[in-house]
């Protein structure tokens, strides 16, 4: 992984003795909340639905054993409500009422936990309680492990995400984080690029496979080679979710790697003269592109001729460069376990006893993924268990996942943004233990891809823009598919839930999106089909189609649980002897079948509760 150089410790040091600085000064009655607000913002630090909500920057998804541990500090001794809160923020969510389990006489009622992390589809980690008299105690923790809240907020180009198996994968074509790192640099507190029309957002993918949902980032970039070998890449811009889902368009088919700086400033010089700011909801540079087409790309193309050409291109990236932030992404050196006999004696039991168990071969296939040196694997840790919502890590897991890293993987995890964590650097002849140690944590359920490995954003229950809650909707639909047996049958499919039209559940990716929004002050809930995200069990990154009219948060899990049902009637043997997976039957047979069975559940649910 990374490797903190001095000047990175220095800069993130800098940045959070600054912060403390301006909250002492709003403490102190001379720096106004209006003052205060966009430099809060700067750093992460949000002011939610009950209390600040903390966003921490994870480039690339990755995390050391020593920042888990301060990520777990700050959970067990920052992210505290006072009781007075805690108490007003449970009366609240307890009057908008139980969810029924569908099948069960079960219903959820929300509980409003605290003193954990969250995995965000972005790989970032949030804090939902965290005190803001306290957020500059809490930033010097970070900048201690260099981590930090930069640009994690407001109108400037926010994280740079990439491929959880990048630097690892089998079908890597050329490794994305040193590219990732370079732009992370160039990026970082640009003072053209600070005040953008909208946030926005880059991601980078060096695979063959798309694991970065790169359709639907500000821009996207795909590594590959050309007929000659040369290493460059295919540019994506204007995707997007929110109100309106829009797939990028390529606007370059192959930008040689030396001029990505360049290129990148181009599209983002267009946009910050062009995009639109009077209307926050048309502000994204996908509406620019879909409104102008060709003419963005046209501009896109004379600007980048002007800096290459009459600027000089000042900011071409030289090999030198590129071999000197490669090097601060140094693979560790895992070698084949070394036992003595007593050890190894444990070893072989441990192996029996998990080849025995039938759980152990399904963690195997699921959860257990190739890696580009034979003797290692990298293994996902499942963060989507009953009574814990998706992507939640409590202040004890923050911790057992760093000796999980240090005992199986040189010391690193890695975030999803799937809201899962992989540790990349696992030896096959530690897979048995890692097993077992997972399992007595909760973190090996085989159901990575499954259905109950739902995305979910905080909703309602935290988050100040939402509409409708996420959280006890996704624990009533997980709790009524804890039959592995039968989440292994139903297949590969994704689950999407947003709590607003923000998108940050990526529900229109999702093979089944859940979306939350508001009638009458009430919560209801949109259900589309079809999406995608170009990755697993999906094919090609799409927005998926709204069902019919929303639904009443009392009907949500029986319409889910009515549309399986439907998909496992039809499906039909697909090659290999197997079944067709969910989205492949939804193509094939089309919407009116699933959509007839949602609204035929529609109000079966509600007359049970």
């Amino acid at each position: 992984m990374y490797q903190y150089t001095e000047f990175d410790r220095q800069f993130v040091q800098a940045r959070a003795a600054q912060f403390r600085d301006q909250l002492e000064r709003w403490q102190a009655g001379t720096l106004s909340d209006d003052e205060l607000r966009p430099l809060r913002l700067q750093n992460g630090w949000y002011i939610q639905r009950y209390a600040p909500m903390a966003r921490i920057s994870v480039p690339y998804g990755e995390l050391s054993a020593a920042q888990l541990r301060v990520l777990g500090k700050i959970a067990r001794e920052y992210d505290q409500p006072t009781p007075e809160l805690l108490a007003e923020a449970q009366q609240k969510q307890l009057a908008l009422g139980p969810v029924p389990v569908p099948g069960t006489d079960r219903q959820v009622v929300t509980k409003l936990n605290y003193g954990y992390g969250h995995f965000t589809t972005r790989t970032n980690v949030q804090f939902n309680w965290i005190p803001i008299t306290k957020a500059a105690d809490v930033m010097e923790l970070l900048a201690g492990v260099g981590m930090h809240g930069i640009q994690t907020s407001g109108n400037a180009i926010r994280n740079i995400t990439t491929d959880h198996l990048a630097g690892i994968a089998a079908d890597e074509i050329a490794d994305p984080r040193p590219f990732a790192e370079i732009l992370r640099q160039w990026a970082a507190l640009h003072p053209e690029f600070a005040f953008l029309p909208r946030k926005f957002k880059i991601a980078i993918n060096g695979a063959q496979e798309d694991r970065a949902a790169q359709g639907w980032y500000d821009i996207s970039l795909q590594l590959l080679k050309n007929e000659a070998g040369e290493l460059g890449f295919r540019v994506m811009v204007g995707g997007g979710m929110g109100r309106t889902p829009i797939i990028g368009t390529v606007v370059r088919q192959f930008l040689p790697w030396q001029h990505l700086l360049s290129y990148l400033e181009a599209c983002i010089r267009v946009y910050n003269q062009y995009g639109r700011r009077d209307n926050v909801w048309k502000a994204r540079i996908k509406i620019l592109v879909k409104a102008e087409g060709q003419k963005y790309i046209d501009k896109v193309e004379e600007e980048f001729r002007q800096i290459v050409e009459i600027d000089g291109a000042p900011h071409t990236i030289t090999q030198a460069e590129v071999d000197r932030v490669s090097a601060y992404f140094v693979d560790p050196q895992v070698p084949r376990p070394q036992r003595d006999p007593a050890a190894r004696r444990v070893h072989e039991i441990i192996r029996a006893d998990a080849e025995a168990d039938p759980q152990y071969d399904r963690w195997l296939q699921r959860n257990v993924l190739p890696h580009r040196n034979p003797e290692l694997r990298a293994v996902v840790l499942s963060f989507k268990r009953l009574g814990q919502a998706p992507g939640d890590c409590t202040a004890d897991q923050f911790d057992a996942i760093a000796e999980l890293a240090e005992r199986f993987s040189s010391g690193e995890a890695r975030v999803t943004h799937e809201q899962n964590l992989v540790l990349p650097w696992v030896h096959q002849d530690e897979l048995p233990e890692l097993w077992a140690a997972a399992r007595k944590l909760g973190l090996a359920r085989a159901n990575i891809g499954l259905l109950t490995d739902m995305i979910a954003c905080p909703g309602g229950d935290f988050c100040s823009l939402a509409n409708a809650r996420s959280l006890p909707i996704a624990e009533a639909i997980t709790e009524r598919f804890q039959d592995l047996d039968e989440e292994w049958d139903i297949g590969e499919i994704d689950i999407n839930f947003s709590g607003c039209i923000n998108s940050c559940g990526h529900h229109h990716a999702g093979h089944i999106g859940i979306l939350g929004v508001d009638k009458d002050g009430k919560e209801w809930y949109q259900i589309t089909l079809g999406g995608g995200d170009g990755s697993h069990a999906g094919g090609t990154a799409a927005p998926g189609k709204i069902v019919g009219p929303s639904f009443a948060k009392e009907e949500v899990a029986g319409v889910i649980e009515a549309l399986i049902n439907t998909y496992r009637q039809l499906r039909q043997p697909a090659a290999g002897g197997k079944l067709e997976n969910f989205i492949a039957t939804l193509k094939r047979v089309g919407h009116e079948p699933f959509k007839a069975a949602a609204n035929g559940a529609r109000f079966v649910e509600r007359e049970i509760a």
